[in-house]
């Protein structure tokens, strides 16, 4: 079945989907899609239902006697029988629903998708072991149920499949709807003809959809310049939606209660703190008393753990949430000021800032996507699927540290040294020029003198704001260094 054209993107998660409730299989089968809220799961999850008539609840915060009632009534507007149907518990329901599907004809399939089942949960905790009791029985029974469960609460819902939960290995389909790439964020926003507007844009609102069209009501910036205008009366505006969003993000996940402690490890990380220790120091704790926060925020995908490729057993942590990023370092600490009004004022005062702990920290990443996303190829790299990551080069004779913002390296195997066929360099605001290169040159040799294969390893430079004359110069004819600009970063893959 054709994607809906209303559906922008999103092709892969469509195809899955189909692919999932068209399945020809006799027993009943189970799928779960998740993904943090404003991802479109629910657009995408009533499209599916519409296309292969099949049916659609969405839950509400209800109690479990008014969320089944509400089930009820859904039914019974779908089977056609003119009343709701009363089901006196939960247990009478699951099995209804599943009977549906083994009344239809052999070879047919039911599509069922319980949407925002995290709130059915919290009302009804025994609901997956009824789920799960009716899927087992319908293994050596005939169904053609295709159960969809979905819901944005990322810790219940990574909780359903974990080790001891009762439908740990009943699903065929696990799909976390993720936000938009940059690429495709770009087109979104209707940004590819400007790449500094879409990085900026980018570093600000992400890949989110619903930003744009069920926020904003498709207010874009049209260009760099309109940006500064864009944003005071947007995300800085107290009258917009988007203002408390980050606020939002945080409190809507189940599992945080403490929301204060939860939004202090984020602005230490906003603010470059991104080591557990560093952490714990910023907000004032033990690194001990910081792992539960952390681990929370993980399964809740609001940051993520990235390994330092040079340095084993070395990590940092990362905002995934542009959002979040932006709130903490640019809009939580002028908060009162915002609420009265002064978005233009606090802008101002900001732009540096945001610079240096939004747009710098988020064009590096975007640059270790792109060489994750075809960028390898591209530059016609040795490795055929090297790691891509970051990760700090010691400098002992000069008693300094060297950051690498983008790597590709191999471990090696077995007689095999571990190789690396990239080392770059990534600067938003800064014109890169010799000393740059320089810095690279010096890490390269260290690490040959490590004992690392450098043998094919390329130089690269990422650059929003250019290139010095110098370093043109410097590098002319030399394949060895490769310069990439924020337009090349948005160029068509091949």
């Amino acid at each position: 079945m054709s994607k809906p054209a209303h559906l922008f993107d999103r092709d892969i998660e469509w195809n899955a989907l189909i692919a999932f409730a068209s399945r020809t299989t006799h027993s009943a089968t189970l799928g779960i899609v998740s993904g943090r809220r404003r991802m479109g799961k629910t657009y995408l999850l009533r499209a599916l239902a519409e296309q292969r008539c099949g049916f659609y609840f969405g839950a509400t915060t209800a109690t479990s006697a008014e969320s089944l009632r509400q089930l009820g009534a859904a039914l019974g507007e779908f089977s056609g029988a003119g009343a709701p149907i009363a089901f006196d518990n939960w247990d009478h329901a699951i099995s209804y629903l599943f009977a549906l599907g083994a009344r239809e004809k052999a070879g047919a399939s039911l599509l069922i998708v319980l949407d925002e089942f995290p709130y059915l949960v919290k009302s009804v905790p025994e609901l997956p072991s009824l789920v799960q009791r009716e899927i087992d029985r319908y293994q050596t029974e005939s169904s053609g149920v295709r159960l969809l469960l979905c819901g944005s609460a990322m810790s219940v819902m990574g909780g359903l499949l974990a080790a001891n939960a009762p439908l740990r290995g009943r699903a065929q389909l696990e799909l976390l709807v993720q936000p938009f790439g940059y690429r495709a964020a770009a087109q979104f926003w209707d940004a590819t003809h400007d790449p500094a507007l879409a990085v900026r844009l980018h570093a600000i609102v992400g890949g989110t959809p619903a930003y744009r069209r069920q926020f904003l009501a498709d207010d874009v910036p049209t260009s760099a310049a309109d940006l500064d205008d864009w944003l005071c009366r947007t995300v800085l505006s107290p009258l917009s939606p988007l203002f408390r969003e980050a606020r939002y993000l945080l409190a809507e996940e189940a599992e945080i209660r403490d929301t204060a402690l939860y939004h202090s490890v984020l602005a230490a990380v906003a603010q470059g703190h991104n080591t557990r220790g560093g952490i714990a120091g910023y907000i004032g704790r033990k690194s001990v008393d910081i792992s539960h926060p952390l681990t929370v925020l993980e399964d809740c995908h609001l940051i993520s753990r990235e390994l330092d490729v040079f340095r084993s057993g070395r990590s940092i942590y990362r905002i995934t949430e542009p959002l979040i990023s932006f709130y903490e370092a640019v809009m939580r600490p002028a908060w009162a000021r915002l609420e009265t009004g002064q978005a233009q004022q606090v802008w101002r005062r900001s732009t540096e800032r945001f610079n240096a702990q939004v747009a710098g920290p988020h064009f590096e990443q975007m640059c270790r996507t792109f060489l994750l996303t075809g960028g390898v190829d591209r530059l016609e790299l040795t490795t055929d699927f090297g790691t891509v990551g970051c990760g700090v080069v010691s400098d002992q004779h000069q008693r300094t540290q060297i950051q690498i913002d983008t790597a590709v390296t191999d471990p090696g195997d077995g007689g095999t040294p571990a190789s690396v066929s990239l080392l770059g360099e990534a600067k938003w605001g800064t014109t890169v020029g010799k000393n740059h290169l320089e810095r690279l040159l010096r890490a390269r040799t260290l690490l040959t003198e490590r004992g690392w294969d450098t043998s094919n390893c390329k130089l690269a430079l990422f650059s929003g704001a250019g290139f010095s004359d110098a370093l043109r110069r410097e590098i002319d004819g030399n394949p060895e260094v490769i310069l990439i600009g924020s337009s090349e970063l948005y160029a068509p893959l091949d």
